[in-house]
């Protein structure tokens, strides 16, 4: 069910046509919610934007939602919900394990593409942003009942491969005895000697055909590789908190034998057509065609992501697909769709969107970098925050930096800044959390003295909410009652900076409350209602901070 004040607002419009734009009210003595519709109507209308309001008041059709609406001013129109609806709505929230989040009507199958590090490599810095924002639309969606099916990409095919394999054999390395940062300066290693040796490159070519043939050793070496690195990613995703396991792999290798029929389906199609030797797709609109065969007979990224889609659509069902990868590969993922539009293999029933995301940038405002110029890993930008606060902290601090900003925008790594119990930060909204789980324990002791410290808060019976008598207790009902309509919004544009905002004034609106309503130093009912009212702040903080994969500590 959709919010109180959305519920308003339809009822709004039905009657004007317009949407009213309501906006909270700058006191409380003006109600919860204002609106200027009247004074956009009359300058069309040609009359005087009281007499449009008064019109409006006496057609609108909204007493189960609110009390008698009041003209201000010149025109304004002041809406106050009605209390008892908000108690319900509060009241609700306390016992509801779902928080108010809304079970979709139609389910989907909704793939998601994110992580997706390179076979041999430590994960970087790039990937701490990829990972953090699709693990938080994993937990979205499923939330909201969807099934969602992540794909970690991870880069387990191509030439250097060949490279690779080749330098482990003539140098007799056990690549099972090593972990990922040994193979990776193992990668570097080979990398160079391929620049450096027109031989060893030449036989590292012929290993490619090999590994591509499924030559025994060559394989056997290759499975090896991929074995080390998945026990260094695991180890970082274990690090991170992250949702994504074993069985969510999809590799580019698994899409090798499907390229060529992807050509042959575009050939078949009369969409790819040979351009200077190579096979490629020419898109209305485009300088560039995509090119899904090289002039060698080799296949790059273009066909292996055509491949995927038609996988995923064909195969996974999937009703939507999202990939979430650095913004700069936005015109890739617009020619992917494109050319997989026109070769069907993405019907106009299957929505596909590119969720791109800006740079991690040192303290200095450049992109992070180490001393020498190289690539800083994740697990040292996490030993870097960990320097600073307890790994759940140091975790939150992370995270709710990277998802609080507009995606597409770069933000700066200041591990520092980012610990802060104080301010728009992940620790803040833990301490919040913290703080109301306190107040909840002390009620709890002094309604039972044997009660368990460690007891569930969740689990314990808080009652309803029943009077909201104070501006503070009606406005941090009124935020709780439109957490589920929040939630409904990032699922739905994949913008997680938008709850991280709720969040935060949710914590802000708590405070309030608490410096202007005593709790447990009031009595009776009015006691009661407000440790309810805690109590629902108390699971809705602790979901929301689920959602973006950050811990709800009871104590800090």
């Amino acid at each position: 069910m959709s919010s109180l004040p959305s519920q308003l607002a339809a009822r709004i419009e039905s009657v004007t046509g317009v949407d009213p734009e309501l906006r909270p009210a700058t006191k409380p003595q003006f109600g919860h919610f204002q609106s200027n519709v009247a004074l956009r109507l009359a300058k069309s209308q040609g009359r005087p934007p009281r007499e449009v309001a008064a019109d409006i008041v006496a057609t609108l059709d909204a007493a189960d939602l609110v009390e008698t609406p009041e003209i201000a001013g010149p025109g304004f129109i002041n809406f106050r919900l009605r209390t008892d609806l908000l108690a319900q709505a509060a009241s609700e929230l306390v016992a509801d394990p779902h928080a108010g989040i809304a079970q979709a009507t139609d389910p989907q199958r909704v793939v998601i593409d994110y992580s997706a590090p390179n076979v041999a490599k430590q994960m970087h810095v790039g990937h701490l942003r990829s990972t953090i924002i699709g693990d938080c639309f994993n937990r979205v969606l499923t939330a909201q009942g969807h099934t969602v099916i992540p794909q970690n990409h991870i880069g387990d095919w191509g030439t250097q491969f060949g490279m690779l394999v080749q330098y482990i054999v003539e140098h007799k390395v056990d690549v099972s005895a090593l972990d990922l940062a040994e193979t990776e300066q193992l990668y570097k290693d080979s990398k160079r000697l391929f620049d450096a040796d027109l031989d060893f490159a030449d036989r590292a070519r012929k290993r490619v055909v090999m590994l591509q043939s499924g030559d025994p050793q060559t394989r056997s070496i290759w499975t090896s590789l991929i074995t080390v690195s998945l026990a260094g990613f695991n180890q970082t995703y274990a690090r991170l908190g992250v949702l994504l396991t074993d069985d969510d792999l999809a590799g580019e290798s698994i899409y090798n034998d499907d390229l060529p029929r992807v050509v042959q389906e575009l050939e078949a199609d009369g969409l790819a057509k040979e351009d200077d030797g190579a096979l490629c797709v020419f898109v209305k609109g485009e300088d560039a065609p995509m090119i899904v065969r090289k002039k060698d007979g080799g296949y790059g990224y273009d066909a292996t992501d055509l491949a995927a889609i038609r996988r995923r659509v064909g195969q996974l069902k999937a009703n939507r697909i999202i990939y979430v990868t650095d913004v700069r590969q936005h015109h890739h993922f617009d020619m992917v769709f494109a050319v997989a539009r026109m070769a069907g293999f993405l019907p106009d029933d299957v929505t596909a969107e590119h969720v791109g995301y800006g740079m991690v940038l040192g303290p200095d405002g450049h992109p992070f970098k180490t001393r020498d110029g190289g690539t800083v890993s994740l697990a040292s930008l996490l030993d870097e925050a960990e320097e600073h606060a307890a790994p759940n902290i140091a975790l939150a601090a992370i995270k709710y930096a990277d998802l609080s900003n507009g995606l597409q925008k770069d933000y700066v790594f200041d591990a520092e800044r980012m610990v802060q119990t104080t301010g728009d930060t992940g620790p803040y909204l833990q301490y919040a959390h913290a703080r109301v789980s306190q107040i909840l324990r002390k009620a709890a002791a002094e309604a039972d003295p044997q009660v368990d410290p460690q007891v569930d808060l969740a689990g314990l019976d808080w009652g309803t909410v029943t009077v909201l008598e104070e501006p503070a207790e009606q406005q941090l009902a009124l935020l709780l009652s439109r957490f589920g309509e929040t939630v409904e919004v990032v699922a739905h544009d994949l913008t997680p900076h938008k709850l991280c905002t709720y969040l935060y004034d949710l914590a802000g609106t708590y405070s309030s409350f608490y410096e202007k309503c005593p709790v447990l130093k009031s009595e009776g009912q009015v006691r009661s209602s407000r440790l309810a009212l805690c109590a629902a702040t108390r699971r809705v903080l602790g979901s929301g901070l689920n959602l973006l994969g950050i811990d709800a500590p009871d104590r800090m």
